[in-house]
C-alpha cells in the first residue's frame, strides 16, 4: 500500500466517523419510531454499513445526507420486516404505558386525541403512513421527503396530499364512531337514572 492509499483510507475513516457521529441519533430515532428496539438497532447498523460501502456516492450537500440515510434505513427496515414478519409496535407500546388514575382533563383530551391519531394512522396504507411520518415525525421538507422516499418532489407532493386526505377521512370516521357510541350509551344511562329516582 502506498502512502497515498494510506492517506486516502484515513480520510475515508475520518469522513465516515464524522458522518456517524452527526447522524446516528437521527437514524436511530427514525428506525425506533417504526419498529421494536432490537430491529431498530439492526437497521441503524445496516444503514451505516451501506453508507461506508458507498462513501464515495454520498450526497455532496450536507442537507441531503440525512434524507439519503433515511432512504437507506427505510429499505433496510422493509427488508427486516419482510424477513422477520415483525409489525410496528411503537403505538401499541405507548398505549400500554401506565397512566395516572386521575389525570387532569386536558391530559385526558390530549391522550384521546393522540390515540385517535394513532388509530387513524394505522388505517391508512403503509405508503401513506411513511410519507406522513417523514413530514410529521422527522420534520422533513418536501425535497428531503422526496429524497428519502426515492421519488421526485412532484411525486412526493402528490403522495403527501393524498395521504393527508386519507388520514383526515380516517379521523372523521373515528370521530363519527365515537359519537355514535356515546349516543347509544346515553339512553341506557338515562333509564338507569330514572329508575333509581323512582324507586
Amino acid at each position: 500500500m502506498t502512502a497515498g492509499e494510506r492517506h486516502g483510507d484515513v480520510d475515508s475513516e475520518e469522513r465516515f466517523t464524522a458522518l456517524y457521529r452527526a447522524h446516528h441519533a437521527a437514524v436511530l430515532r427514525y428506525a425506533a419510531r417504526r419498529t421494536d428496539p432490537d430491529t431498530a438497532r439492526d437497521v441503524v447498523a445496516d444503514t451505516f454499513l451501506v453508507a461506508w460501502r458507498r462513501l464515495a456516492d454520498l450526497p455532496a450537500s450536507p442537507a441531503e445526507l440525512e434524507p439519503w440515510l433515511y432512504g437507506v434505513a427505510r429499505r433496510s427496515l422493509a427488508n427486516a420486516q419482510r424477513s422477520r414478519r415483525r409489525t410496528e409496535r411503537v403505538t401499541a407500546r405507548l398505549a400500554r404505558e401506565p397512566r395516572d388514575t386521575s389525570p387532569a382533563p386536558d391530559l385526558v383530551e390530549a391522550a384521546t386525541a393522540q390515540a385517535n391519531l394513532d388509530q387513524a394512522l394505522r388505517r391508512v396504507p403503509g405508503r401513506d403512513q411513511e410519507v406522513l411520518r417523514l413530514v410529521g415525525w422527522e420534520e422533513l421538507d418536501l425535497a428531503a421527503t422526496a429524497l428519502a422516499l426515492g421519488c421526485s418532489r412532484a411525486t412526493a407532493s402528490v403522495r403527501l396530499h393524498r395521504a393527508r386526505r386519507r388520514l383526515a377521512r380516517a379521523m372523521s370516521a373515528i370521530d363519527r364512531s365515537q359519537r355514535s357510541a356515546d349516543d347509544a350509551a346515553a339512553p341506557g344511562s338515562m333509564r338507569t337514572t330514572i329508575k333509581r329516582e323512582t324507586t
